[in-house]
């Protein structure tokens, strides 16, 4: 796996946020597994997501004869880890990638975004796949409320 994440950052498809494995595990007998990455929002101090998706065994590329690309399934939990210090995030109604993770050699990705939620005082962070010739609605949403909570704004 190491080998891989090399290999795609020497490619420029790395990261938009440095993801830590914090965990992984079997699923089931053919070795597909699950793993589970802590993601750290680059502009936003003392929020950490959680990403927990799937990593497909060789058994199972072997078996389905598509080597290259890992199912778009993914859950996401994100919450307060630090003092909150936010900086420059943008505050319109798309917001912005926060993580992009290669799922396919061409066309597949996995993605956080944030967005800012101005009336709730709370920070949202999407899930998603994103896949150019199929698109996926396979979707998981978490945020961050921020109301009653010390806040630095960086801007």
């Amino acid at each position: 796996m190491h080998r891989v994440a090399l290999l795609l950052g020497v490619l420029g498809l790395a990261t938009a946020a440095p993801a830590a494995e914090i965990g992984s595990w079997s699923n089931d007998w053919t070795g597909n597994g699950l793993v589970v990455d802590a993601i750290a929002d680059p502009k936003v101090e003392g929020v950490t997501c959680h990403v927990v998706r799937f990593s497909r065994s060789l058994i199972d590329r072997v078996s389905k004869g598509n080597w290259f690309e890992d199912p778009s399934n993914a859950g996401i939990s994100c919450s307060q880890t630090g003092p909150i210090v936010i900086g420059a995030i943008e505050k319109g109604s798309s917001g912005e990638d926060v993580f992009s993770e290669r799922l396919s050699l061409v066309f597949k990705s996995l993605r956080v975004r944030r967005l800012w939620d101005e009336a709730n005082q709370a920070l949202v962070y999407v899930t998603y796949s994103r896949q150019v010739t199929d698109a996926s609605a396979k979707v998981d949403i978490s945020s961050v409320a921020l109301r009653g909570q010390q806040v630095t704004w960086r801007e």
